[in-house]
């Protein structure tokens, strides 16, 4: 048996202020019809013969009334980023063959269900932890990045993997053939806790061997699978996806998925763009924005609040929800 793992749990900051804590962005229908969370279970549900979608408690009820069918909530006891996620859910789901992690937010493109078995199958026949690798198309500075090793056919061994870089080292990665980190993963439950347990979340594993997880969750601090269990792990390989995609993690990202205008302009919701070009106007409907005379901005109006950003800048929106935390203005 095989179980999809979809991660549900995020936020969304640099999607501020159209995602928030109390509406993160996989509730949103951003470059479709949809939720990307709707959209993110039907692509799993045809790869894995079972899915669960793991949450925090919070939106539990909203996990339901997104998707079309009965699924399964794993609720979490606490939001510490996908490595605690991920060691909880291969400790709640170890009696499964493989299971396929997939976050709730990206875009993905045709031909995603061959790639998703393809990784299953890899991760049961080797016991490695594996890594879903895409081709890069730019030098991208939102994403971490994948140095590929020796080609084994069915997948490559993974040398090193590389934080987001600067602009300069995007430029390097990209030329020197790396790929982008999906951030898709697959894994017998049992290797990745075995990993773990020689990691930073050993006393998390401990914990939960124990009954303990809520206690294991209070003391863990938080941080991603990437950086706690494979970057220090032996059986890490990678399985190229070879299909459109996008973490659709920015305001940025929207652009390179969504309809634009003959002036390349996006226009989401209560908006309008005169005599303006390459702009993105985004609104929840109950507020107008307009532009006008101007090029390559984003302005978002959602909740009573605006965000005016030039476009190629839009990965400062950690920045700007730091600043409102700071502050105590940031939608609870």
């Amino acid at each position: 048996m095989t179980v999809a793992v979809v991660l549900a749990g995020g936020v969304g900051t640099r999607l501020y202020p159209a995602s928030t804590p109390a509406r993160p962005k996989q509730f949103l229908a951003l470059g479709g019809e949809r939720s990307l969370l709707a959209r993110t279970v039907e692509r799993a549900d045809a790869v894995a013969d079972r899915v669960v979608v793991l949450t925090r408690a919070s939106y539990a009820d909203r996990v339901r009334e997104h998707v079309d069918r009965e699924v399964e909530v794993l609720v979490e006891p606490a939001g510490r980023d996908t490595g605690p996620a991920l060691v909880y859910a291969a400790h709640r789901l170890r009696d499964a063959d493989a299971l396929l992690c997939l976050p709730s937010d990206h875009h993905v493109g045709d031909g995603f269900v061959a790639v998703g078995r393809r990784a299953l199958a890899v991760a049961r026949e080797t016991g490695s932890l594996v890594t879903l690798g895409v081709r890069p198309t730019r030098p991208a500075t939102g994403y971490g990045y994948i140095e590929p090793g020796a080609d084994r056919g069915d997948y490559r061994e993974v040398r090193a993997f590389r934080e987001k870089p600067d602009a300069e080292a995007a430029a390097r990665y990209v030329e020197a053939g790396q790929f982008w980190n999906a951030g898709v993963f697959a894994w017998r439950p049992e290797a990745l806790l075995e990993a773990a347990r020689d990691s930073p979340l050993a006393d998390l594993v401990a914990a939960l061997e124990a009954g303990e997880a809520a206690a294991g969750f209070d003391t863990v601090e938080p941080v991603s699978v990437d950086t706690a269990v494979l970057e220090g792990a032996e059986e890490v390989v990678m399985v190229e996806a070879d299909v459109e995609w996008d973490d659709l993690g920015a305001w940025d990202a929207l652009r390179r998925v969504g309809e634009t205008d003959a002036d390349g302009n996006l226009l989401v919701g209560d908006a309008l763009a005169v005599d303006a070009e390459n702009c993105t106007v985004a609104t929840d409907g109950a507020h107008h924005a307009t532009v006008a005379g101007v090029s390559g901005l984003t302005v978002a109006a959602y909740d009573g609040r605006v965000l005016v950003v030039p476009t190629d800048q839009a990965q400062r929106l950690r920045e700007v929800v730091e600043r409102l935390r700071e502050a105590g203005d940031y939608p609870p």
